[in-house]
């Protein structure tokens, strides 16, 4: 038998009962949770953890049998979850989310932010200038189905902006849950395109605010520009600002996808993945706001200074939250 081989027969000797009780230990945490674990386990668990870790630097400095290798890895990698790892409840990690993380990642995401924005109002101002120069422009946008449209008169395009009907209120919420299904749909489709290289989720974001620019265009024309402004922006404000940041995380991922630097490819986008992850998470989430305000507050406040109210208070808020600077979490002042 060779030095070598010695030297690795007496390693794992020595040292492999130590392995099978760390182990053992790390099944019983994973089977029943921490609290599973006996104040001994708890007790012997640091120090078999840091007994493995330096049996695996030198199961690997002295090349050992590759197949003692991985299993330290795989022993160590199990083992860290449990002594440095955090274990909150699922409670902690959502007010963790809506307090830090959802913010950090919207904010870290300025760039793209602000792409989405320039696509969408892009959009819109093109498509907006155009139906004002060409009212055929706007068939061109839309269908025929809907009865707001240049052929309407003043009084007809009006009456579509302040609901006096209160037999609508029981349909309500059927009708907020729709506009959430249709919102989040196309929140979730503006991220998914992203992996090809961002061109679909900006393209889906110039179809929509060229639709919004077109139609806005025709209210204008009748001198509603104020009434439809605030009937718009009360749920608007929340509602845009969720398919920006879903364009953003579109474009996050496209960017990875585009630009992955030194990294692999691959890296670059399961990195970028992470982040856009948490920022579409939250867009879902002010997209279900959206059509509370969509489906109620649009249609049951009619007065024009409440409506723009909410909209500007909702746009302070979500600015303020998204970018004001926040102290981390363990910060302590001198």
């Amino acid at each position: 038998m060779s030095d070598r081989v010695m030297k690795s027969y007496r390693f794992r000797e020595e040292r492999e009962t130590d392995w099978k009780q760390l182990e053992q230990i790390i099944q019983r945490a994973e089977s029943r949770g921490v609290g599973g674990l006996s104040d001994q386990d708890m007790e012997q668990l640091p120090g078999l953890y840091r007994q493995a870790v330096s049996s695996l630097s030198v199961a690997r400095s002295i090349s050992l049998d590759q197949n003692v290798v991985a299993y330290l890895e795989t022993l160590c990698a199990r083992a860290y979850f449990f002594v440095y790892g955090t274990r909150s409840r699922m409670s902690e990690r959502i007010a963790q989310f809506f307090a830090r993380d959802w913010a950090a990642a919207v904010s870290a995401a300025k760039g793209p932010t602000l792409l989405a924005f320039l696509c969408l109002f892009g959009g819109a101002l093109l498509a907006f200038f155009l139906t004002l120069n060409d009212n055929e422009w706007y068939w061109t946008f839309h269908g025929g189905w809907d009865s707001r449209n240049p052929n309407a008169t003043y009084d007809e395009l009006r009456a579509t902006l302040y609901e006096t009907d209160r037999n609508i209120v029981d349909m309500l919420g059927a009708f907020a849950a729709q506009l959430f299904s249709h919102n989040s749909g196309i929140a979730i489709f503006a991220f998914a395109l992203g992996f090809a290289f961002g061109i679909p989720t900006a393209v889906l974001l110039i179809y929509n605010g060229v639709y919004l620019g077109s139609f806005y265009a025709v209210f204008w024309q009748k001198g509603l520009a104020y009434e439809l402004t605030g009937w718009l922006f009360i749920h608007g404000v929340t509602e845009l600002f969720a398919v920006i940041l879903a364009g953003a995380a579109g474009f996050m991922i496209g960017g990875a996808v585009a630009f992955p630097g030194r990294k692999p490819r691959m890296q670059s986008m399961r990195e970028a993945g992470e982040k856009a992850a948490m920022v579409i998470i939250g867009a879902v989430v002010m997209l279900f706001l959206a059509a509370l305000l969509e489906g109620f507050g649009r249609q049951l406040i009619n007065s024009d200074t409440v409506r723009y109210t909410i909209a500007g208070s909702s746009l302070v808020l979500w600015l303020s939250y998204f970018y004001l600077p926040r102290r981390r979490t363990g910060d302590r002042r001198d």
